[in-house]
């Protein structure tokens, strides 16, 4: 396939299109949906999850979080069915995704939008719809997401950043998105594993969660030094590809939020010993990782203002301004309720109104973008 690439509509590289299948496709305005539409979902039931998980619960805010719940599922829905239809559409463009440099990264958002799915409607959508049916759901949601992510977390870095051609110039903060999944799929874990039975199937969903906790970090570590290597450089990449830098938040804060959650669900499931050596893993790790992404939010805000000056274009990169500011904020939630704190509960407050401002930025800009077409080209269509 050719690897040239243009800036498409929707703010991605993505492959050339020829002239005739430009105007083709150009003519089925709706068919070019690639899979970074899913950050949309993502970003939409992030804020259902975030609001239930806020020490402080305001008279009105489950009411927010169910709002958003249900806008998560019907934003799912959508990009579904706009997913499928491109397919359908357009196969030979859909095929091309995955080979592409810098759109396959994003196949990663597929799996955490399923997993972000679920786990909203575990903790926010049983009061609507009842528990044993949340249960079911969140846990197709989890056994799907789990191994969608592990195939995105092996296939995709292993195809794009060990066989093929790249270099620290090449990187972006998308590469972090294919090896996120199993870490998303930890915390899931643990949400799961509060509404089993005590038995084998806990035992065996927090042991995946565990699992999936081990393999996000080791997969994580190399991407994030290599994307440490392009920013000493001074070089972050084209204006419309900045947003990107925030994904660095999202391994950090959705580690955090793991490490505490399953933590915290240990002495129900192992031994007071085991139990006892997750605390004070959840503890050490969680205080460190949120120093962490507290101090790279100070970097990524750095860049995006000083992008902003000069110029920075909408696009569906910007979408990165919302999921991984919301796991920072359940990061902060779950350690005040691991070591308490009453910083970590004002740092998770005040991160929740940006988060929801962020939301309503990037939502209505992507309405817009929607309503006139102008994110619904394909590259090389105007």
């Amino acid at each position: 396939m050719d690897m040239t690439t243009t800036t498409g509509s929707a703010g991605l590289a993505a492959p050339d299109l020829g002239t005739a299948t430009a105007r083709a496709v150009g003519r089925r305005r709706a068919s070019y949906v690639p899979p970074n539409w899913f950050a949309a979902v993502m970003g939409t039931g992030i804020i259902a999850i975030a609001a239930h998980s806020l020490p402080w619960q305001p008279t009105g805010l489950a009411e927010v979080a169910t709002v958003f719940w249900l806008l998560a599922c019907a934003v799912f829905g959508v990009v579904l069915v706009a997913t499928v239809r491109h397919w359908v559409r357009d196969p030979e463009v859909a095929r091309g995704h995955h080979a592409h440099r810098v759109v396959a990264h994003f196949y990663g958002a597929v799996p955490m939008a399923i997993m972000t799915v679920g786990t909203s409607t575990m903790v926010v959508g049983a009061t609507v719809i009842g528990r044993d049916l949340a249960l079911g759901i969140d846990l197709v949601c989890w056994v799907v997401g789990t191994i969608g992510g592990v195939v995105t977390t092996v296939v995709i870095p292993y195809r794009h950043l060990i066989v093929g051609r790249t270099s620290v110039g090449d990187a972006f903060g998308g590469w972090l998105m294919p090896v996120v999944p199993p870490m998303v799929s930890a915390s899931a874990a643990a949400v799961l594993t509060a509404q089993l039975p005590a038995g084998w199937a806990s035992h065996v969903v927090m042991g995946i969660g565990c699992a999936m906790f081990m393999l996000a970090a080791l997969a994580s570590l190399p991407i994030m030094r290599l994307l440490a290597s392009r920013l000493r450089t001074g070089d972050v990449g084209a204006a419309h590809m900045v947003p990107t830098w925030w994904i660095v938040l999202g391994p950090l804060g959705q580690s955090v939020t793991a490490a505490c959650l399953l933590g915290h669900v240990a002495p129900h499931v192992v031994d007071a010993p085991m139990a006892e050596t997750l605390h004070s893993f959840a503890v050490g790790y969680g205080l460190a990782v949120w120093v962490a992404a507290t101090l790279w939010i100070g970097v990524a805000a750095r860049l995006t203002a000083r992008t902003l000056r000069s110029g920075m274009p909408f696009a569906m990169t910007w979408w990165a301004f919302t999921f991984p500011l919301g796991t920072y904020v359940t990061g902060s939630s779950a350690l005040a309720l691991t070591v308490g704190g009453t910083v970590f509960e004002v740092v998770a407050v005040a991160g929740f109104a940006v988060l929801v401002v962020a939301w309503s930025v990037v939502a209505v800009r992507t309405i817009r973008g929607v309503v006139t077409g102008e994110l619904l080209r394909a590259p090389g269509v105007r």
